[in-house]
Parts: C-alpha cells; structure tokens; sequence
C-alpha cells in the first residue's frame, strides 16, 4: 500500500517495493524459510520436498485473511484442508532419494536429451510469456505471471538440489566446487531465483493473495515434480500402487485450489482478482446519474 503511494506498483513494473521495511521484513523471512528447503533439497527428493508447500499456502491463505482483509469463507477452508491431504498423500507414498556421489552425476543428467528438451520448452513458453502476454494480460490473468513463477521455478529447484548436493559433499570432505558443473548451477540458481521474485511480487500486488497462494502452490508443485521425475527419473523405482496413489495425491490438491479459486469472491460481490478492476468498478457507482437519467 505504502509503495504504491510513493511510487509506481510492482503490478505495473515498478520497484518502489524495495523502500520499504516490511517488504524486506517479508523477504529476510522468506530467505530464512528458503535456507531451510535448500538444506532439504540436499537429502530428500523433489518430489517429496515440494508439496509441502502446502503448509505455507495455508498459512499465507490465513493471514491475508486477519491482516490483509482478504476474506476466506468456509469453501477456502475446504480448499485448503483438500490440499493439504493431497500433499500428505503424495508424502506417504513419495520415492527414496538416488544416491549421488559427485555434482558431475547431476550434470549427466540436467544435459540428458530429455531434460534438455523440458528445461528448452520452459524456456521458450515463459519468453512467450513475458514478452507477448505479460504486456497484455498480465494485469488481468492471474495465470501469467504465476505460470512465469511456476515454469521458472522447476529449473530453479533443480538448481537447488545441484547446488545442494555439491555443498553436502563438500561438508562431508570431497570438495565439489573445484568444478565448473557447480558454479554453472549457482549463476542459473541465482538468476532463476532474481527473476522469479520479479514477477511473484508484480502478481502479489496484483492480485488476491489468498488466490495467488493455491494456485502457485499447484502450479510450481506440479512443474516440479515433473521436471524431477525427467531429470532424476524417480517413477522408474517405483511400483504401479505408488504412482497410482501419488496421482491421487495430485488430483486431491487440484480439486482443493479449483474450490478455493472459483468460491473466491462469495458472500462479496464487489470482490474481484484484481485490484484495479475492483477500484475502476467503485468509481463507476461513484459518478452519479448519467445524462439521460437527468
């Protein structure tokens, strides 16, 4: 609120965020909560890591509710219960790590022919993304710059797990950034992660967090897993009962953002996704009787 007071809003491309405290406030909470998924990202599996997620999507759900007044009604409750029980579901059932002993184990398989062509597609879709729809839409379509986020964010956590695997080998005595393969994942992390934060704050001040929340935590859920089970091939280990549960775990996730996101604006009709929307709506009832009424 304060920043885009005293300068242009993250929404429409401005930087006037990075003045204030409880924006930084925000962000040293959120680094320290990163620090500690990183170090989870080193000895577990993505697929196990990432959903969750969920814990911090219901928290953000609430507190946007109590200290931003973004109301969560009784079916956002649902929602999110649903996805907590997907998350839980695709836990219990979740590969075992594959044992890695050097960071060039990771290498061979980021430049596998499969992985290449995924992180390629990605690539091209979010360049698509920012540079044709963005300027559109990106006002008005909550999935353009969450799609951004999502897509970036697969590459960025196998940036993660490189990293992280390199840093857990070196603590234990063999010294994995005397190769190339390490600082090449570090620059991509850095900059994945610089990127990502751009557009995650452009579409927090967009759009409704208790929204924004969900559908993120699917979306980077999803691209995640995928791009994990490409790269580390984590269903080749596993029997047809496990993946088959894994999936329902998806499916329940799914059901609960689809509840939370179409249920969003009950019991407040002036509700929208969009704050600029919502203000051009009010000042519209504002202007008072229209020519033909005098």
């Amino acid at each position: 609120m304060n920043a885009g007071a005293t300068g242009i809003r993250a929404g429409l491309g401005g930087y006037s965020y990075l003045k204030e405290p409880w924006w930084w406030a925000g962000m040293v909470s959120m680094i320290i909560g990163e620090v500690a998924n990183f170090a989870a990202y080193a000895y577990a599996p993505a697929i196990l890591v990432t959903p969750l997620g969920a814990l911090s999507m219901i928290i953000s759900a609430v507190l946007a509710h109590y200290f931003l007044d973004e109301r969560l009604h009784i079916f956002g409750v649902i929602g999110c219960a649903l996805c907590l029980v997907g998350s839980t579901t695709i836990v219990l059932h979740a590969p075992h790590e594959i044992p890695i002993k050097s960071v060039k184990e990771v290498w061979l398989l980021a430049t596998a022919p499969g992985f290449l062509v995924y992180a390629c597609i990605v690539l091209i879709v979010v360049g698509i993304l920012i540079y044709r729809y963005v300027p559109l839409y990106g006002g008005t379509h909550l999935v353009i710059y969450v799609g951004i986020c999502s897509l970036m964010g697969s590459l960025t956590v196998m940036c993660v797990k490189a990293v992280g695997i390199a840093m857990k080998l070196s603590f234990s005595g063999s010294n994995q950034f005397v190769y190339f393969q390490t600082w090449f994942f570090t620059i991509l992390l850095f900059g994945f992660i610089l990127l990502q934060l751009n557009y995650l704050n452009r579409a927090l001040d967009t759009f409704n967090t208790a929204v924004i929340s969900p559908v993120y935590y699917v979306m980077f859920t999803s691209f995640t897993i995928l791009a994990s089970m490409i790269m580390f091939k984590n269903w080749d280990h596993q029997n047809a009962s496990q993946i088959i549960s894994e999936l329902s775990g998806f499916v329940t996730i799914f059901s609960g953002t689809f509840l939370l996101h179409k249920t969003k604006d009950m019991g407040t009709p002036a509700a929208t996704d969009s704050p600029k929307l919502s203000s051009s709506s009010a000042s519209s009832r504002n202007e008072g009787p229209t020519r033909s009424e005098l």
